[in-house]
């Protein structure tokens, strides 16, 4: 990986404790080789730039990492289009079990591809709703952590998010850079559903707008109710 955004990646991530060998510099680089080609035909992201899609989706995603005390027993990402963050933290973290959740089927299609091109173990694709997921006793309360990026907005999201989660685990939601008009707005779907926020800090990628980095920690078990029917979070928010 010689170029200067790649070079940017290697680098910004040592700074952060997050040092890649040689291995996972050759995935990341691949991954974007293989996102690059795919993008040309089923529009996976907006970001053309390379060095663009080093900042906004792999630093991003590894910024996610920084405030881990140690290795999560498991990972699932909710909308994970072209696989951010849940990939990258893979890459990162070769043993971390990653369950990425798709409902569109050729974005699921590119993440089976590409866990293949960079043969990752470890990692499943289910190509479903997240609310069929959510209700599925086999994946309820199984998780240490939940990510979700440009998903939807966090009252909604905390109805897709918490039943996964078991007791004490979180939920890592990038947002923008002011995210507390969505906060207050979760107050309700939070109370209802067990959780709490924990942390809201501010993300600082190389040449990029400030954002920020919502956690969510499950306090209290989830009614068995939630998550509603496919459809209902989005057109009826809590």
């Amino acid at each position: 990986m010689a170029d200067d955004a790649e070079r940017l990646l290697s680098e910004t991530a040592a700074a952060w404790g997050l040092a890649l060998n040689e291995r996972q510099l050759a995935q990341f680089h691949r991954y974007l080789d293989e996102l690059i080609v795919w993008n040309d035909r089923f529009n996976l992201t907006a970001v053309r730039d390379r060095a663009a899609m080093v900042r906004r989706h792999l630093l991003d995603s590894l910024w996610l990492a920084r405030d881990w005390p140690a290795q999560p027993a498991n990972l699932i990402d909710i909308g994970s289009g072209a696989g951010f963050p849940a990939l990258p933290l893979k890459i990162l973290y070769p043993d971390l079990p990653v369950t990425l959740v798709e409902a569109t089927g050729k974005k699921a299609e590119f993440l089976r591809h590409i866990i293949d091109c960079l043969e990752l173990t470890g990692a499943r694709v289910l190509n479903e709703r997240i609310e069929t997921v959510g209700r599925h006793p086999a994946e309820r309360e199984q998780y240490d952590i939940v990510t979700a990026r440009a998903v939807a907005e966090l009252r909604v999201l905390v109805e897709y998010a918490l039943p996964l989660l078991r007791m004490g685990g979180r939920l890592l939601a990038p947002k923008g850079r002011d995210p507390e008009a969505e906060i207050v707005a979760a107050h309700n779907a939070l109370a209802l559903l067990g959780g709490e926020i924990s942390l809201c800090q501010p993300v600082d990628i190389p040449g990029e707008e400030r954002r920020s980095l919502v956690i969510v920690t499950k306090i209290a078990p989830t009614p068995v109710r939630f998550p509603r029917a496919v459809g209902v979070p989005t057109h009826r928010p809590l």
